[in-house]
C-alpha cells in the first residue's frame, strides 16, 4: 500500500496527538501559513472555501511554519488566538511544523515529493520576485513560501499543488477543488 497523507502523526494546534485520517474520506487542502506575511489576508478566503464546501466534503487544513523570512514568529496558542481573533478562522489547524529544509516535518516531505512541482499563475510573478531578493527556492521541489497549497483526495493522495500567489478565492483551484468533490 503506497503512503498517504492519512500516515504522518501532526498535532492540533492545542497540542493534543492526531493524524490527518480524522478525515478520511474528505477532499483536504493542505496549506503552510504565517502571520506576518503579506499573503496572511489569504486566511480570509481559504475559511470562506472552507465555509462554502465543507457541507460537500472539503476540509481546509493549516499549517503555521516560520522558514520564509521569520513570518511565523509566534507560539502555537498565539497563532490560534491570531487566526480565530483576526479572520474568524475555524478550520482545523495544527501545531507549527518545518515544511523545508533541515527538520522538514515528514508530511511536508511526502507532500513536496509526491507532486515535487506547484501549478502557477500565468502572469504570476512571485518566485522570480522572491529569486531576485535571493529568497528563491534551494531545491526545485521546496515550498516556495508561505500559503503554498496541496490538494488531496477522499482517498489520501496528493493530486495538486498550487503556488502560494494562486488563492482560495482563484478558479483555478476553485475548480479543482469542486473536481475532486464530485468524486466518489
Amino acid at each position: 500500500m503506497s503512503a498517504q497523507v492519512y500516515d504522518f502523526k501532526v498535532n492540533r494546534i492545542d497540542g493534543t496527538p492526531g493524524t490527518l485520517a480524522d478525515y478520511k474520506g474528505q477532499v483536504l487542502l493542505v496549506v503552510n501559513v504565517a502571520s506576518k506575511c503579506g499573503l496572511t489576508p489569504q486566511y480570509e478566503g481559504l475559511e470562506k472555501l472552507y465555509e462554502e464546501y465543507k457541507a460537500k466534503g472539503l476540509t481546509v487544513v493549516g499549517f503555521p511554519a516560520n522558514e520564509f523570512a521569520g513570518q511565523e514568529p509566534g507560539n502555537n496558542d498565539e497563532i490560534a488566538q491570531f487566526c480565530r481573533g483576526t479572520f474568524g478562522v475555524q478550520f482545523p489547524m495544527y501545531q507549527k511544523i518545518v515544511v523545508k529544509g533541515e527538520g522538514q516535518h515528514p508530511l511536508y516531505k511526502y507532500l513536496t515529493d509526491t507532486v515535487p512541482a506547484a501549478t502557477k499563475k500565468p502572469e504570476g510573478s512571485l518566485e522570480q520576485r522572491l529569486t531576485d531578493k535571493g529568497l528563491g527556492r534551494q531545491n526545485k521541489q521546496d515550498v516556495l513560501w508561505n500559503f503554498e497549497k496541496f490538494l488531496v483526495d477522499r482517498k489520501g493522495h496528493v493530486v495538486a499543488r498550487f503556488a502560494p500567489d494562486i488563492t482560495a478565492e482563484d478558479e483555478i483551484l476553485v475548480n479543482s477543488v469542486k473536481e475532486q468533490l464530485q468524486k466518489s
